[in-house]
């Protein structure tokens, strides 16, 4: 069947439905509804049999229903009605949610219903965009499946609308946030907005929007006050405790969201370190270490990158036999963009980063002394693909998406790619990859070569299958052939080309990309802070446009993908 996607960004969501779409062998193509014209001239290019539009906002751009089968996927249970879908699950804590394909018409609310899909809720009120890429896409990726079923039956006639139940109320998403609420009220409030817009409070006389924010411990001290750091984040008195807040954005134009104290700077004078907030942990049982690390949206500074050298290397001093390195929500995004940008020389720091982000790579690849598996649970981009591969077993998490390429950055390569890639995948494929810059599901990982074992399941219960993989690694009788042969392989490699030379030629490609700008680095780079959106849709997502006269935009685009 031929399916467009008509869709406001490729974003994670996106790609999770594109995948399964293609999966399935249809045939899919994606346009950005960046106008009515360009979409409608989409349509008549396409000539699709059904039109989907996975829309965070749940609707479809005018006129398109009129002019194709189109159906929108809205993230909320059949008859919910109301704006904001997600921001009202989280901050009215319910147990359940939902996703629901609609036929596109002139009210959306009230529309026939194609299917739907429910889910559990999180007990721990999650993040928004945690939510929209976690449980909403896995359930949109299934039931993209089963509308498409319906569309290729005849007979098939979608059900009448539900009728609306009660509405969960709540405030718009933004506003402003007073440190006098509780801390539940605080939490839930700050994650339902995470992303864009967040809350507006003010800190240390500063008026910033907040994101990112954890329960702290209960101290006295008056709402509002900065009482600690850490890493990065602030320690923030509530109305009966305290809260970390990871990241903040000065209410300025043009400011960034960064790291709390990046935004606080010199307002932070006197204010003490204290202990409760780390992005990086360390774990261990008899035969198994754990470095565990989540960084915000999977993006790791210089900094960041440094200080997971400086864990690793500790784990990989410890008479562990087994070394487990376990991302977060998501796995890595590579360099941290936004800091780049933010800088008062991003050149300068982005190629800090990209030193560190090598050296963290090397430090993975060149770990010897244990077999090394790499838990994979959430989406990874880029750098971070490749810092995956540096295992010697790479799980990923049953949905999780890899996009194993540099292309759309304005970047050569980075994360000693040109050594991890190939000797997964072997060159041709790896060129392969690079060049056509698509995302790769999790079953297609391990057909590649890109990954070993897909584990179905929560994150939870990822994580708990991935730690039983490790302790039978450690525990197995051939656990030492198995080193020996790790360690002779390297060394094998090490005499044919050195890590050293692998990097020597990395950096010297990135040093063109970042002081010359031959890719476009720095528009790239911009266009993924500012949100920036291409004037087209990219060449590789438009199979619509290939050879129709129709201009698609070049591969450089406004997404970290």
């Amino acid at each position: 069947m031929r399916i467009l996607l008509v869709c406001f960004s490729f974003d994670g969501l996106v790609q999770r439905v594109w995948l399964a779409l293609r999966r399935a062998g249809h045939e899919v193509s994606v346009e950005l509804a960046l106008s009515e014209r360009l979409v409608m001239e989409a349509v008549r290019l396409a000539k699709p049999d059904l039109v989907i539009c996975p829309s965070a906002a749940g609707r479809a751009p005018a006129p398109l229903w009129e002019g194709a089968r189109t159906v929108v996927i809205r993230p909320g249970p059949p008859g919910d009605r109301g704006p904001f879908p997600l921001e009202r699950a989280i901050a009215g804590g319910v147990g359940e949610w939902g996703v629901t394909a609609l036929q596109a018409g002139r009210e959306m609310e009230g529309a026939p219903v194609w299917g739907h899909r429910m889910f559990a809720m999180p007990a721990e009120p999650p993040r928004r965009s945690a939510l929209y890429r976690g449980p909403v896409a896995e359930a949109a990726a299934e039931l993209v499946l089963e509308v498409a079923d319906r569309a290729a039956d005849p007979g098939f006639v979608p059900e009448s609308p539900v009728p609306g139940g009660p509405v969960v109320r709540v405030r718009e998403p933004g506003g402003v946030l007073s440190w006098e609420a509780p801390t539940e009220e605080v939490v839930r409030r700050v994650r339902a907005a995470d992303g864009e817009p967040g809350l507006v409070a003010e800190l240390c006389g500063l008026a910033v929007r907040v994101f990112d924010v954890y329960r702290g411990p209960v101290l006295g001290g008056a709402p509002g006050v900065v009482a600690g750091r850490r890493e990065g984040a602030v320690l923030v008195h509530t109305g009966d405790g305290t809260v970390w807040v990871g990241q903040l954005r000065a209410e300025e134009r043009g400011a960034v969201t960064l790291p709390a104290a990046s935004v606080l700077g010199g307002r932070l004078d006197g204010v003490r370190e204290r202990p409760g907030f780390s992005e990086i942990t360390y774990d261990r049982g008899d035969g198994v270490g754990v470095v565990g690390f989540d960084f915000y949206e999977g993006a790791m500074s210089a900094g960041q990158c440094r200080r997971l050298v400086a864990a690793l290397r500790y784990a990989a001093a410890q008479d562990t036999r087994v070394l487990v390195v376990r991302g977060g929500e998501v796995f890595s995004r590579g360099v941290h963009l936004k800091v780049i940008e933010a800088a008062r020389y991003p050149e300068l720091e982005a190629w800090m980063n990209v030193t560190a982000f090598g050296l963290l790579c090397r430090e993975l690849v060149a770990c010897t002394g244990q077999l090394v598996v790499t838990s994979v649970g959430g989406d990874a981009w880029a750098g971070g693909v490749m810092l995956a591969l540096g295992g010697d077993r790479v799980m990923v998490r049953s949905g999780v998406v890899l996009n194993p390429h540099f292309r759309t950055l304005g970047l050569s390569g980075g994360g000693l790619w040109a050594y991890v890639l190939p000797r997964r995948v072997g060159a041709r494929q790896a060129r392969r990859l690079a060049w056509q810059a698509l995302p790769v599901g999790a079953q297609e990982a391990v057909e590649l070569g890109l990954a070993d074992r897909v584990v179905p399941g929560s994150r939870p219960e990822f994580e708990g299958a991935v730690l039983e993989y490790a302790d039978r690694l450690a525990s197995s009788p051939r656990y030492e052939r198995l080193l020996a042969a790790k360690r002779e392989a390297r060394e094998a490699d090490e005499r044919r080309k050195p890590l050293e030379a692998y990097r020597a030629e990395e950096l010297a490609e990135l040093s063109r990309d970042v002081f010359g700008d031959r890719r476009g680095f720095g528009e790239a780079r911009r266009a993924f802070v500012h949100g920036r959106r291409p004037a087209c849709t990219p060449a590789r997502l438009a199979l619509h446009r290939r050879g129709s006269g129709a201009s698609p935009a070049p591969d450089a685009e406004a997404s970290h993908m």
